[in-house]
């Protein structure tokens, strides 16, 4: 007989658990009544327990209640019913719903004291994003007006792609990009596309890498761009930002956030573009980069993640937020590529982010209440749930429900089934009339 998890409910019982955990419960009464029922009903009538079979299938009906009534619970935390393409998305399996992991909650202020309001969380919100920009270093003052130069112009099938120009940083720095718009008038949905090169998420590099092109397809207008000399790949690192003498220098992470910032606001100015409507997306490399974009800066509506590695873990060579590229920067010393070790040790923010217990799950929560999705691959397997279960318990706190979702792959690279759920999450969430 299948054991029956979750006997004891009620010692579980808090509040921002308990609807997840009446819907396990539904689930497990479920499975253990159907194992019941297939068990007795082949056996003959005459040994039949009549007052048994009866209960049993009570226990089922229960069951399938409780699941029924899902879609009700959903809707008192206002949100929309999700269509059941996209549904299970926010769903975490069993075996990781309502587990925490090592990892300390957002609704906790760092001193220990409880988040109890929407006040509270404003202010915990507040301290988490001081506390990562102080570590971090602060951004230069974001660009107004940002310059959009167009180079060339190409009209494709039901779209127009320019070659642009624009303004990302101080000093009139740019950076080369594709903007492709859909044929038509109106104001369309918008999503910026960051990868290593702005040709690749255009159609004119890796396959399956094209993000860019099929979201113009489906009626979206994407401007695609690459790493800028502002934050460059390359020794030393360093982002063409002085911060100061006395100033905590910059992560070029967060400098690469910052060139997403302007982005959105050369989007949000575009005569075709709906300002309340920008996405950002990316893979790999350029899911860190959207992670750290959306989380930092409020105005994208929702984001995409493809398998960027979205929490500190150095048993994963690729989820390599320690190196000077990203988090690693140290103006002093040089640590020489690979996961940390006593000879090749921690450095820059990553250093003190992790000396001081900090993890990307609290980045994660400064999402609450947009949307993002998590396209895991191989650095992002199922038990990412563990820190993602954290910003679902932000939302539920603030009355939101299927804001949090991952799917799963086995390999990094992209599949189309992994990129149809990504160009569907966006659609959703963007493109619909909801």
């Amino acid at each position: 007989m299948p054991e029956l998890r979750y006997a004891c409910p009620w010692k579980y019982w808090e509040l921002e658990k308990s609807i997840g955990y009446v819907i396990l419960m539904a689930k497990e009464i479920r499975k253990h009544v159907e194992w019941c029922l297939l068990r007795y009903i082949p056996v003959s009538a005459n040994r039949v327990n009549f007052i048994t079979l009866p209960c049993l299938v009570l226990l089922l009906l229960s069951g399938q209640m409780i699941l029924y009534s899902q879609g009700l619970i959903e809707n008192n935390y206002g949100t929309n019913n999700l269509p059941s393409e996209i549904a299970w998305f926010f769903r975490p399996p069993v075996e990781f719903a309502d587990h925490f992991g090592k990892y300390s909650s957002p609704l906790k202020f760092y001193d220990g004291s409880a988040v109890n309001t929407r006040t509270d969380w404003e202010r915990r919100r507040e301290e988490i994003k001081n506390t990562w920009n102080g570590i971090m270093g602060q951004w230069p003052p974001l660009i107004e007006k940002p310059k959009v130069e167009y180079m060339t112009k190409e009209h494709r099938k039901n779209f127009t792609r320019h070659k642009v120009r624009l303004e990302i940083a101080p000093r009139q720095q740019m950076v080369d990009g594709y903007l492709l718009v859909p044929d038509g008038e109106g104001l369309f949905p918008a999503v910026l596309v960051v990868y290593y090169d702005a040709e690749t998420a255009v159609g004119l590099g890796k396959e399956l890498r094209d993000f860019g092109q099929q979201l113009t397809k489906r009626g979206f207008v994407v401007l695609s761009i690459g790493t800028p000399e502002f934050c460059s790949l390359k020794p030393p690192y360093k982002p063409l930002y002085d911060s100061g003498r006395d100033e905590i220098p910059l992560q070029p992470l967060s400098a690469l956030a910052y060139v997403a910032a302007n982005c959105h606001t050369a989007l949000a100015r575009l005569p075709e573009v709906d300002p309340n409507r920008i996405g950002v997306m990316g893979h790999s490399y350029g899911g860190k980069w959207a992670m750290f974009a959306s989380c930092l800066y409020e105005k994208f509506a929702c984001s995409v993640w493809s398998d960027p590695g979205i929490v500190f873990d150095e048993s994963r060579a690729n989820v390599n937020y320690w190196e000077p590229w990203y988090l690693g920067y140290d103006p002093n010393r040089q640590r020489q590529s690979g996961i940390p070790s006593t000879d090749n040790p921690r450095t820059g923010a990553y250093e003190k982010l992790v000396l001081k217990g900090h993890d990307l799950h609290e980045l994660h929560a400064l999402m609450a209440p947009r949307p993002f999705l998590v396209s895991g691959g191989s650095e992002d397997q199922p038990e990412r749930w563990k820190a993602l279960n954290h910003t679902l318990a932000v939302n539920r706190f603030l009355k939101y429900e299927n804001r949090v979702a991952m799917t799963n792959r086995e390999g990094h690279s992209p599949t189309l089934e992994s990129n149809e759920q990504i160009y569907l999450f966006l659609e959703y969430f963007l493109a619909s009339s909801r």
